[in-house]
């Protein structure tokens, strides 16, 4: 795929789901409506936590970045796909293509990083909260997240810079509805077995040492509930952490599924479904995963209407 090699197409066509053309229309309904629910529900988390002052904690400010990972997670594939969907056309440029998979995997190893950070955070709110205020603080907070998108970009700089290399003998078919790194290794028409080795081992080290960190931490923090007499202290711990923990279980189920299992024992329509439910329905859930579990949330989003209400009237 190295721009100097004469072998490298200038357009990719991304097969998608034409194989399936009368899904693709009620696909593209469906596909509009999740997006434009993960655009409303996301954009409202950040807003909410930014203006609201009842939000101003770390568990929030983690949230807002969560919800801006997963604004750029979806616009990254979303828009090629449902242009895709419309019509005839199933192309991506070169360069288009190359940007899609060097930011898929940029924000995808990200959020990995972010969710482990956010289980710290809910580890030491119930485990330490004495010393919460103090080891928490703005900037600790500031540097965890900047270490996320950092390690997330390393990753993304690692296996596409590897992937980018590889020739393509003038195969321009991608058999997905997105460039993503594990199919684009499954053109090349030389020996990848040092890529899929290394698409691995970096997939495990991203998904499941962040997934490891992230069920010790919960470990102690059922330990810790359990060990709360008032019912309704338990309710309220179980409560702040189940949210996290459904976002982790989606999240991570498909990336396992995606990147730690070795690429030849996945059908590619399975790793379709895959990529789609991670690229767009994960981001589309979170924000009503949090805002349904969460009081404080649907507090805030209530003032929020309140005083949009008020204003209006107040103008009229």
């Amino acid at each position: 795929m190295n721009p100097g090699n004469a072998s490298s197409p200038k357009i990719f066509i991304l097969l998608g789901f034409s194989d399936h053309p009368w899904l693709e229309m009620p696909l593209f309904m469906m596909v509009l409506l999740a997006y434009v629910f993960t655009l409303l529900g996301n954009i409202s988390i950040i807003v909410v936590s930014r203006i609201d002052p009842h939000l101003d904690s770390p568990m929030y400010f983690f949230l807002s970045n969560l919800s801006f990972l997963d604004l750029c997670f979806t616009t990254t594939t979303v828009p090629q796909l449902l242009l895709n969907l419309w019509g005839p056309d199933k192309s991506i440029s070169y360069g288009g293509c190359v940007i899609q998979f060097y930011m898929f995997h940029f924000l995808g190893a990200t959020e990995c990083i972010l969710l482990a950070v956010m289980s710290l955070d809910r580890y030491l709110a119930i485990c330490k909260p004495l010393r919460y205020p103090a080891v928490m603080n703005k900037r600790l907070c500031i540097l965890l997240v900047a270490m996320a998108w950092l390690s997330g970009l390393a990753n993304s700089l690692l296996q596409s810079s590897l992937t980018v290399q590889l020739p393509l003998c003038g195969n321009n078919k991608v058999d997905n509805f997105l460039c993503e790194v594990p199919v684009m290794i499954k053109m090349s028409c030389v020996d990848t077995t040092f890529n899929v080795a290394m698409l691995t081992t970096v997939g495990t080290l991203y998904s499941l040492v962040p997934l490891s960190l992230i069920l010790v931490s919960y470990g102690f923090i059922v330990a810790t509930v359990l060990r709360i007499r008032s019912l309704e202290g338990k309710k309220k711990a179980f409560n702040t952490c189940g949210s996290h923990v459904f976002v982790v279980s989606l999240f991570y189920g498909p990336v396992i599924i995606m990147y730690v299992q070795p690429s030849a024992t996945n059908s590619q329509d399975k790793n379709k479904l895959m990529s789609l439910f991670y690229s767009l329905v994960t981001p589309m859930l979170n924000p009503f995963i949090y805002t349904l579990r969460n009081k404080d949330m649907k507090g805030a989003i209530r003032r929020l209407l309140i005083s949009w209400c008020h204003w209006g009237t107040e103008e009229i």
